[in-house]
């Protein structure tokens, strides 16, 4: 047995919660931006850049992707930043209301209530950045399909405990592989490799909360509750994942939009990017016991697995 499978008792757990939680307050105090700042929001956008590594295009590695200009690639990588900006709006909200009405009425003297605070406040901050962002690179409001945002509306009022919490390490961690990436990509315009460094150093607080809130809601779990969360948590990443980018970005592009999903759809290089990027995810969530049959099948059709 490894030490992250010798069981915790109640006591050490929270001990455990008490002193992360404390830890990022730390960082945070140390290590946080002001977008508003932080980021040239002044220079006009400079079209001769993309808005993210080519390489993480629906379209790369295409036969389209071959025959569109220059110009056109950065165009798309330029709407397609932009569509996953406006996903991770529309989940940091989905995030911060999961993340109050689980604090809500608890000790405010823990640094748990006061790190899960500090977080919506940074969650805040990611929203606005993100939104000025997509304005900058010409891009319209992306918005996911109404299935998603209905089902979004049900997710947030009503996931708890670990199902909450695993769902928001999902967002987070898929995205910070792909900010990873662009922030130190010299062809991605420079504004928006500020603001993948910004997100990624304040997310990694983030998932490290994450992490910890998902292993302590599952001390405990039985059987049921643990297959009825993993197919729950699953869904929620496929519908996540299967959001980010909009179909219209490739009629916003200029491109023949039909096309370009059907080559999107069956694009194997950029399924094979988003399983690579999620190794370390899923060996989470197999660790955690949340890897069910029934789960696995949605994190194969979001090309997580």
């Amino acid at each position: 047995m490894t030490s992250t499978d010798v069981p915790r008792t109640a006591g050490t757990a929270g001990a455990g919660r008490h002193e992360t939680a404390q830890r990022l307050l730390d960082s945070s105090a140390m290590l946080s931006y002001d977008p508003a700042t932080e980021v040239d929001w002044e220079t006009p956008l400079d079209k001769d850049f993309h808005g993210a590594s080519p390489e993480w295009s629906t379209l790369y590695g295409t036969s389209y992707w071959a025959e569109m200009s220059p110009e056109q690639q950065k165009e798309l990588t330029r709407q397609e930043a932009a569509s996953v900006a406006s996903t991770g709006i529309w989940f940091e909200m989905i995030l911060q209301q999961m993340v109050l009405r689980d604090f809500y009425a608890k000790d405010p003297t823990d640094p748990a209530f006061q790190w899960a605070l500090t977080e919506i406040a940074d969650e805040c901050r990611h929203s606005i950045m993100f939104a000025r962002g997509a304005a900058k690179l010409g891009a319209p409001p992306y918005r996911p399909r109404k299935l998603a945002v209905e089902l979004g509306r049900v997710f947030k009022a009503t996931a708890s405990g670990e199902a909450a919490y695993a769902a928001i390490l999902v967002a987070e961690e898929v995205l910070d592989v792909m900010q990873r990436d662009w922030m130190r990509d010299d062809r991605v315009v420079p504004f928006v490799r500020t603001i993948n460094n910004i997100h990624v150093v304040e997310e990694s607080r983030h998932m490290k909360f994450a992490r910890e809130e998902t292993r302590e809601q599952l001390e405990g779990a039985g059987f049921v509750r643990r297959r009825i969360n993993a197919l729950i948590i699953a869904i929620a990443s496929y519908f996540i994942v299967s959001s980010m980018i909009n179909r219209d970005v490739y009629k916003n592009a200029g491109l023949d939009t039909g096309r370009a999903l059907r080559e999107a759809k069956a694009n194997e290089h950029h399924k094979a990017m988003m399983r690579s990027s999620c190794a370390g995810l899923m060996e989470f969530l197999g660790s955690c016991g949340l890897l069910t049959r029934p789960a696995l099948v949605f994190y194969k059709r979001a090309n997580l697995i």
